[in-house]
């Protein structure tokens, strides 16, 4: 019978196994961090011929770029802020964490940042980082997508939203749109319009004139 084959197991004994070894994945990664953190300090991907701790991940780990990207990101930040490891090891941080409240740690608020986001979902640690660093407001702009082929699949023909500052250059469909904190109760948002859609929210602007929401309109 394979090693990976589980059907027989009773239903608590499942859980029971899933359980250790979802802690012992958690002491697994906070050892690996810290000793990819020590790597790097030594350069040892130096003498093995690459030329940074990355493609040394990806050649001789190899961990793809994303999970070697994302591990050494939470490496060096663990090096600097050492609590991060232990918490990673008892579940309270996880890598996507670390990740994003690293940018945010200085010696002043570490502490503080860290003991705010555990066990944390990354949709609650972005709040969290909202209102510790409150971004400004995005500009709105709207900006006319290049004609592409009908047959192109789930392509939304349209205009563009575009709420960040910057040329947009896109033939491909794009992506789910992002809805990211910006600041406590203020949310930025990139989305793809249909001619139809875009009319109407023109309507809108007409209808808000200088209303006190016409800040919320669409702009040229």
């Amino acid at each position: 019978m394979s090693r990976y084959s589980l059907t027989h197991l009773a239903d608590h004994i499942l859980l029971r196994d899933l359980g250790a070894l979802m802690a012992l994945d958690r002491v697994t990664t906070a050892d690996l961090l810290a000793h990819m953190a020590e790597v790097d300090a030594r350069k040892l991907y130096l003498p093995a011929g690459y030329a940074s701790l990355f493609t040394w991940c990806v050649g001789e780990l190899h961990l793809s770029e994303d999970a070697a990207a994302k591990r050494i990101h939470a490496a060096r930040a663990a090096r600097e802020y050492p609590t991060i490891l232990a918490m990673v090891a008892d579940g309270r941080l996880h890598l996507s964490a670390v990740g994003l409240l690293a940018p945010h740690l200085t010696p002043q608020c570490a502490e503080q940042l860290l003991a705010a986001a555990t066990h944390k979902t990354r949709n609650e640690i972005q709040l969290l980082l909202a209102a510790h660093a409150p971004q400004p407001e995005v500009p709105t702009r709207l900006v006319a997508l290049p004609a592409v082929s009908q047959h192109a699949p789930g392509h939304a023909a349209g205009l563009e939203l575009q709420h960040a500052p910057g040329h947009v250059e896109r033939a491909a469909p794009a992506p789910p749109a992002p809805v990211r904190p910006r600041s406590p109760q203020r949310y930025a948002l990139q989305v793809t319009l249909a001619q139809a859609t875009h009319d109407k929210l023109r309507r809108a602007q007409e209808l808000l004139g200088h209303g006190p929401c016409a800040h919320a309109a669409l702009g040229d």
